[in-house]
Parts: structure tokens; sequence; C-alpha cells
């Protein structure tokens, strides 16, 4: 396979989801098969993935934070993730590497404005401010219903953002499907119900058909 001209696409896949969804393994199966075929390629994860990232992913994500506020919470997302961006995304994609991101942009998007219904706009504007406009040119939905996603996570210990509740995940959803049709050229919506290696295929063939010739 031959990737296509850098100077017309960037390589920056994000995955996106309900907590349960499956999006970290189908990111971990993606990067190791660009790996494959000879695209060298980084796996980020979010909120961390440098130092001071992890350092705010601790705060966030701490059980016992119920203290933290909507308008606070959305300021410590995007405050890991321009640490990330200008310290890891952006270098990495000027080096004409392949960055896929297990959570970005749109989780702010769906978690604090679907979640924790803060205003959109906002928000948008909040997340430009902190990539510097960087925005991913594919971004994989895996839309599972939230009933599923609480029982693939029921042998797991939830953390505070996991614990929000069904109603929660739910409003989580729905902003993640109007974000879908909203930005519906860079979001390619899967469903996550399937098996991993069915979800692998699917996404791999969109791979193929958007990056190579």
């Amino acid at each position: 396979m031959t990737p296509m001209s850098t100077s017309t696409k960037t390589r920056f896949i994000t995955f996106e989801g309900i907590d349960g969804c499956g999006k970290s393994t189908q990111a971990r199966l993606l990067m190791g098969k660009l790996n494959e075929e000879g695209c060298k390629s980084i796996l980020v994860r979010e909120p961390g993935g440098t130092r001071v990232s992890e350092a705010v992913r601790e705060i966030l994500l701490t059980k016992d934070m119920d203290e933290i506020q909507p308008r606070t919470e959305a300021l410590l997302m995007t405050a890991s993730r321009a640490q990330l961006t200008d310290e890891v995304i952006g270098p990495n994609l000027d080096k004409g590497n392949w960055v896929i991101a297990d959570r970005y942009t749109d989780s702010t998007l769906a978690y604090q404005g679907g979640g924790r219904q803060l205003d959109l706009e906002w928000l948008i504007q909040l997340n430009n401010f902190a990539t510097d406009a960087l925005k991913p040119d594919m971004t994989v939905f895996v839309d599972i219903v939230p009933e599923e996603g609480k029982r693939r996570r029921e042998s797991d210990n939830p953390d505070r953002i996991e614990k929000a509740g069904m109603d929660f995940q739910q409003n989580v959803r729905k902003m993640y499907q109007e974000l879908a049709k909203r930005f519906a050229d860079r979001i390619f919506v899967i469903d996550g119900h399937e098996t991993i290696e069915n979800i692998q295929h699917t996404i791999w063939q969109e791979i193929t058909r958007r990056y190579f010739f």
C-alpha cells in the first residue's frame, strides 16, 4: 500500500465513544496494524499522555473529587489536552508519523457538553484554544447503548466520571450522535456491539479507503 500524500491529508485519527464501548481496544489494534504495514504510528490517551497531563488525569478521575465543578472539569480536560498537543501530537504529525488518540476534543463536547450540559459553542472555542485549532482528519465513533457499556465495566473499578450514572452516559451518547451528524465527513460511526474482529476489519477498510491507494 502507498500512503496518500501528507501535503493534502494529515495522519491524525481519534477514537471516541461512551465508557465501555471498546474504543481503546480498537485504537491499540489500529496502531498495531499500521506498524505492520510499515506506517510509523503512536498511540496517546486522554486525559494523559505526558507527565503534566497524567498529573491532571489523576485529579480528574479520582473518585473522591466530587466537588469538581463542570467548568473546572472542562478546563482541566482541555489543559491536559493542550500539553499533549504541544508536546506529543503536534511534533509527531510534523514528522509525518501517524497519531492515534484514545479520546480528543469530541470527548469534551460529549462529556462536558452533553453530560454536564455546558454550552457547546463555548466548549468548541475552548478546544480550539487548547489545541491551536488542531483537528483530527478522521474520528472513529464506536457506538453502543449505555446498558452494554455498564455491563462490560461491571468488573472494573469505576473512576469519578464513569460512576456518574446511566442518565449521564445516555446524554453523552446523544451528544456523540449529534456530533456525528454535524461533522459527518470526519466522524465514522461503527456499531460497537459487533465482535472485536468485525469492528477491526470495518475500521481498517475505512482507513484503507481514506488513506491508501
